[in-house]
């Protein structure tokens, strides 16, 4: 028999989403669906060999991870799609409307992915651990057997439903809603499901291996390959298998032995064949590729150079030598700067490797050592910066907020000099000088007489370990030049808006609104005003009667809900003091006078119904951060927490940036407190919350809070297990990539303990 050698080139690019694209399905015969973070579904039909975009579909208010084709019916006469993303919520769409037509909650975390039963009904899996069985006209049946995230289902041909969990790293079988059976079918994370068509079905697995099953549960294959996390799996009736992976190739398998390899500028997250053999693929670069094995659909020479450029570009932006990323290195223009003595070590950056140079003072030129295929600390001997090598490069914290700057020294090179061009080369003031010199100094073990006498005008009190720090930092500096220093992580307090200064500016309000039959008396007014007047104290410790907290609860919380947002201001303020809080707490469930079960939440949840003013939102939200002050709120907080986030959870997106603001200070208080509760569900509760703040429409300020609320929750380690799950290495190195210094140092903080 004659071998096959089918080969997969690249026909066509489809580019358009914003972001990765996280998901994708076949609609049909030839037309494709992608689904994405940046929070679209877009609808790509075929022309002329290539793929158009036809309609683009916005629902979602965080990324969509997953997408599913609803086949025609008479409900649908042109079919549908089912989309299911970060915002725990499940979409249905008609495939000739950009409108929604059903929107599925249930779901408390991200859902993972979406699958058309036989019959019709949807089925969601999620990070909640659940999977749900959606009926006609949205009602669903929760199936629960996983003991950890499910991240995948399939439908088998008699209709039996297969999911595949988590960490506990399993497949479970269902029939109807009753779970029939559990395969250890890994040892990592279980991340993707596939048919096999006429045989079986596929998983693939954190633990870098694609198995082949057959429909009863018996492992026919194993295809080991990938030296990364394989995200998705896919079968064709020709035999051919697919598998996408974070290593950034798809590889192609056939008879279990795999026969090419696809290497794409990103993790592969999603991939599925077309009818015709064609497999598309959906990229981390945001762009969904598809490739043919017949020649007459092959890419124009032109787009395929346009390919392998973007793959050469992502090759060399990955590749490092001893920690230095090889695009950062000095081009061949630096060997125009002569050395400063013989022998001196240069590394630059010719095309996509980097080569050591050696300075030779009898020629006075540099001769090429040869290309650095090890760090250049294992190389050379000596720390790199910038393509030089020194016998030390410092971690220099300026202050919190600020990147860390780099130090680099030469022994026996004048410290003082060193101090000068450095300080110039940072645009950092020169009274400085002295202090990076006694610091040279002391972590060189030199004395300060081999040079020149010091300066003892000079007084250095932050300095520590092996960095400098001119400003005192929240947490100590790293001990050594090569121990990595978490700058903004763990959040270890939280945040309060406690400004006062607008208290008479409330009364003014307060007074203005103080009309028809909810008016306070003059008496009351008196008393309230009272009240402003004793909060201004930063001490907030006020002497207030029951007389004066009745007056807010029986009056000012059942205010009109346009006229609530002064009163939800003197509340912001009011839950600061202890004496307060400790009033509210003492009634049982906050049951003072409003029939609600907690009279807080009960005037939050009347002050924003729609439509309520933008003040209301973000004040409600600053008054629920602040309860956070106070032990006696600690437990009603946790207990609540669920209706809490949900109560904003909706405003995650605003335009309005306050709201957006008091929203994330919120979810960072939740982590910290849920951190020292060694609480596991609710911290994923709070860490989905979060990511869902992580969107391109998000500022700066927002997305650092975000960030910090992530990374603080991730260094705690509960939920480190299902990081991958929810995508927060993605999530990472997209802020690394920030031009922001404080993002991109989150960033890498992230990254960091995630690793």
């Amino acid at each position: 028999m004659a071998e096959d050698k089918r080969e997969y080139k690249l026909r066509c690019q489809l580019i358009g989403h914003e972001d990765d694209v996280r998901g994708l399905c076949i609609v049909g015969e030839s037309t494709i669906a992608t689904a994405s973070r940046d929070g679209t579904v877009r609808v790509w039909n075929e022309k002329d060999q290539r793929f158009d975009l036809a309609t683009t579909l916005r629902g979602h208010s965080s990324f969509v991870g997953c997408v599913a084709w609803i086949p025609p019916s008479d409900e649908m006469p042109a079919g549908g799609l089912v989309s299911g993303g970060m915002d725990t919520n499940v979409i249905v769409w008609k495939m000739d409307s950009t409108e929604p037509v059903s929107v599925l909650r249930g779901h408390d975390l991200q859902v993972t992915s979406v699958v058309i039963g036989n019959g019709g009904e949807i089925f969601s899996t999620s990070v909640d651990s659940t999977v749900r069985r959606w009926k006609k006209g949205g009602a669903s049946e929760v199936l629960k057997g996983h003991r950890a995230p499910v991240q995948a289902a399939v439908i088998l041909p008699d209709d039996v439903l297969v999911t595949a969990g988590s960490t506990d790293t399993t497949i479970k079988y269902w029939k109807g809603s009753m779970f029939t059976k559990s395969l250890d079918a890994h040892t990592d994370t279980v991340r993707g499901l596939a048919l096999m068509p006429n045989l079986g079905f596929l998983s693939a697995s954190h633990d870098c291996t694609v198995k082949l099953w057959s429909y009863a549960g018996e492992q026919l294959l194993e295809m080991v390959g990938h030296t990364a996390i394989v995200y998705s799996v896919a079968g064709h009736l020709s035999g051919d298998v697919a598998s996408g992976s974070d290593d950034g190739y798809c590889k192609i398998w056939r008879g279990g032995v795999c026969i090419q390899s696809l290497e794409h500028p990103g993790c592969v997250w999603d991939l599925q064949f077309l009818p015709n053999g064609d497999l598309v693929t959906a990229c981390s670069d945001g762009v969904a590729r598809v490739w043919t094995v017949d020649s007459s659909r092959y890419a124009s020479s032109e787009e395929v150079a346009a390919f392998e450029a973007s793959v050469s570009a992502r090759k060399l932006q990955k590749k490092t030598v001893g920690g230095v990323k090889v695009s950062e290195l000095p081009g061949l223009e630096a060997l125009q700067t002569p050395g400063r003595s013989d022998g001196q070590s240069k590394i630059v950056r010719e095309g996509d490797t980097a080569v050591a140079y050696s300075w030779n003072m009898k020629e006075y030129n540099w001769d090429k050592v040869g290309e650095v295929v090890e760090g250049p600390e294992d190389a050379l001997g000596a720390k790199t910066l910038n393509g030089i090598t020194y016998d030390y490069v410092f971690d220099v914290n300026i202050e919190d907020g600020e990147p860390t700057r780099k130090l680099p020294y030469n022994r026996g090179d004048n410290p003082y000099d060193t101090a000068d061009r450095w300080l110039l080369n940072e645009n950092l003031p020169m009274g400085y000088r002295q202090q990076i010199v006694d610091f040279i100094l002391r972590n060189t073990g030199q004395q300060a007489n081999s040079f020149m006498q010091l300066d003892d005008c000079f007084y250095d009190p932050y300095t520590g370990g092996n960095a400098y720090v001119p400003r005192q930092t929240s947490r100590p500096a790293s001990k050594t030049a090569s121990t990595y220093n978490l700058k903004h992580i763990p959040k270890t307090g939280i945040t309060l808006f406690d400004t006062r200064t607008q208290t008479d500016g409330i009364f003014k309000k307060l007074t203005e609104f103080n009309t028809g039959s909810v008016a306070l008396s003059s008496e009351e007014m008196e008393r309230i005003q009272g009240m402003l007047q004793a909060l201004k104290s930063t001490s907030h410790q006020s002497v207030f009667a029951d007389a004066d907290f009745e007056i807010l609860t029986k009056k000012l919380f059942t205010w009109p809900v346009a006229n609530l947002f002064p009163v939800l201001d003197f509340l912001r303020i009011l839950v600061l003091d202890p004496q307060a809080a400790n009033y509210f707490s003492r009634q049982k469930g906050f049951n003072i006078c409003i029939d609600s079960p907690d009279v807080l939440l009960n005037l939050v949840k009347s002050a924003i119904q729609s439509p309520a003013p933008n003040a209301n939102v973000f004040l409600s939200a600053r008054a629920m951060v602040n309860c956070f002050r106070h032990e006696c709120f600690q437990n009603w907080l946790l207990d609540s927490r669920s209706e809490i986030i949900d109560i904003f959870s909706q405003f995650s997106t605003s335009p309005v940036k306050n709201i957006r603001s008091g929203y994330a200070h919120l979810l960072l208080n939740y982590a910290v407190r849920v951190i020292g509760a060694n609480d596991e569900n609710a911290q994923l509760q709070v860490l989905s919350a979060a990511m869902e703040m992580t969107g391109p429409q998000e500022d700066d300020d927002i997305n650092f809070l975000a960030l910090q609320t992530i990374g603080s929750l991730v260094h705690s380690g509960l939920v480190k297990s299902v990081a991958k799950d929810l995508d927060i290495q993605s999530v990472a190195d997209t802020a690394k990539k920030s031009k922001v210094s404080r993002i991109a140092e989150i960033g890498a903080d992230l990254d960091y303990v995630l690793k």
